[in-house]
């Protein structure tokens, strides 16, 4: 009887083991088929891939964006690379990338899927989503933010206090070194709770430590290996533990957080002066109520929201780290900004967006910041709504293309000195703001950021607020700063520093 057990489990075991040969066979050769069709189907070239895996070995996996301006100087402007059996096309500088977004529009307006966002938001939402749950909300999201920034100037008038909290703040510091981070992000998160809410909270609320603590984890999550680790493989992640989870568990927190805000919201409205975003997204929900098509509800209430929080509320604290980071850099950069501060605004009144067309050499600055930090050098992924012919070659409806902005916003053709902080890039020979077509921080077309008034307004005002009172150094001095941001998965992040505020 043993020795009977002994070979069925043996026979089992090769049968095992055939099977999973076989399979991994079929897989290869299906990969490999489906390779060879797409160079019949005139695909955009690229290196050839590894079954199963690839082109994952190719890749700089912390700096992609750096492998594919390096893989574009062989395959050119258009290219194809695959991230496992996954098949992906990248479109490299300033034309290319222009002639997609802006000349055929509609037709690169899809969102590819990024699992673990979708997995997130669970589909609801404007940031992933298509068709006319994208419409609809777009639209709506892109007026709502206009209105509040430039139209009734309330978002304005929450950043110029959330200026003088920040100030407050950097007083107490009574001329120590500091780390930024922390407090910037603050007052970012603010901003976009001032927005949402309709109300700031004190730095040391706790309800907003809990709120600043989810965001944060969540979003070191969906930046870590896990986050990435889970796009690669989200079927099988979604079956296995691990530290992925507490990404899910962040975000379902997060969104009870913000349908406890929606409720209160309700109690309290009055249609007749809608305070903040939720009271404005409330009323269109009444008012298509009885539409069948309209996606307006609960669930896309929340998830958009949080997809404010998520765009908006680190990018522009880093911009802003980044942008006192560089005048620390360049102390006569900053004497400049100063000096125009002074002479526009005074020591006295707050800065206002009206100031921002008198300031032309802060304006500059500004952008030259936005453009050097590359804050989103991948973009996010868009993808083929239809059958495109692009460029001479054929991308199929549903494939995934990566715009690239780190090569628009690094284009030899269109900057004088890319890789280097040059104001002058935005300025004419008279000194006056001069605009770049390649200024593509926000990216373009159909599917640029809802948020790009909102994410100026708040650097500008911030920015100009903080130079206004203070004079910024660095403990060891300008030399001992490196500016070269740091890839982190979607976002580039400056390097950790200690700045010192000095009253003026």
């Amino acid at each position: 009887d043993f020795v009977t057990l002994s070979t069925s489990r043996g026979d089992a075991s090769m049968e095992l083991i055939v099977t999973l040969a076989l399979g991994a066979f079929t897989l290869v050769l299906a990969v490999l088929l489906k390779q060879r069709r797409t160079v019949q189907q005139n695909f955009p070239p690229g290196p050839p891939p590894l079954p199963v895996i690839g082109n994952l070995l190719q890749l700089d996996r912390k700096a992609l964006f750096k492998s594919f301006v390096k893989l574009s100087k062989t395959y050119g402007p258009v290219l194809t690379v695959y991230f496992g059996v996954k098949r992906v096309v990248v479109l490299v500088g300033f034309k290319t990338v222009q002639e997609a977004l802006v000349d055929k529009a509609e037709q690169f307006a899809g969102r590819a899927p990024i699992p673990v966002l979708s997995r997130i938001n669970k589909g609801y939402g404007l940031g992933t989503s298509n068709g006319e749950r994208w419409r609809q909300l777009r639209e709506f999201t892109f007026r709502t933010l206009r209105d509040f920034v430039t139209g009734q100037k309330r978002t304005e008038q929450s950043i110029q206090e959330e200026a003088k909290h920040l100030a407050k703040e950097l007083c107490s510091a009574e001329g120590t070194p500091c780390e930024p981070t922390n407090l910037l992000n603050l007052a970012g998160c603010n901003v976009i709770c001032s927005l949402v809410f309709g109300e700031r909270f004190d730095y040391k609320d706790p309800r907003f430590a809990h709120l600043l603590h989810l965001l944060s984890e969540m979003l070191s999550g969906v930046r870590g290996p896990w986050g990435q680790l889970y796009n690669t493989f989200p079927k099988l992640l979604e079956y296995l533990p691990g530290p992925h989870r507490q990404i899910f568990s962040c975000a379902e927190q997060l969104a009870d957080f913000l349908m406890e805000e929606i409720c209160t919201h309700k109690k309290t409205l009055n249609p007749s002066c809608p305070r903040d975003f939720i009271d404005c997204f409330l009323l269109k929900m009444e008012q298509e109520k009885d539409s069948s098509s309209t996606e307006f509800h609960n669930n896309n209430m929340v998830y958009t929201i949080l997809g404010l929080f998520i765009a908006g509320a680190e990018t522009t604290s880093t911009t802003l780290r980044y942008a006192l980071m560089l005048v620390i850099k360049h102390p006569r950069v900053q004497e400049r900004i100063q000096k125009e501060i002074d002479a526009v605004i005074g020591a006295q009144r707050h800065p206002a967006l009206e100031d921002l067309k008198a300031m032309p050499f802060t304006n500059a600055v500004i952008h030259e910041v936005q453009r050097l930090l590359d804050v989103v050098p991948m973009n996010l992924p868009h993808m083929a709504t239809q059958n495109i012919s692009f460029r001479g070659y054929t991308i199929p409806a549903g494939t995934t293309v990566i715009p690239l902005l780190h090569s628009v916003l690094r284009d030899e053709e269109q900057w004088a000195s890319p890789d280097s902080f040059y104001p002058q890039h935005f300025l004419n020979g008279d000194g006056s703001f001069k605009k770049n077509p390649a200024f593509l921080v926000f990216s373009a077309g159909h599917r640029s950021c809802a948020g790009e008034s909102l994410a100026y307004a708040e650097i500008f005002i911030m920015f100009t607020s903080l130079l206004q009172k203070f004079s910024f150094t660095c403990p060891g001095g300008p030399h001992s700063l490196d500016v070269t941001p740091v890839p982190s998965s979607f976002a580039n992040i400056p390097q950790a520093y200690q700045l010192i505020a000095t009253p003026r």
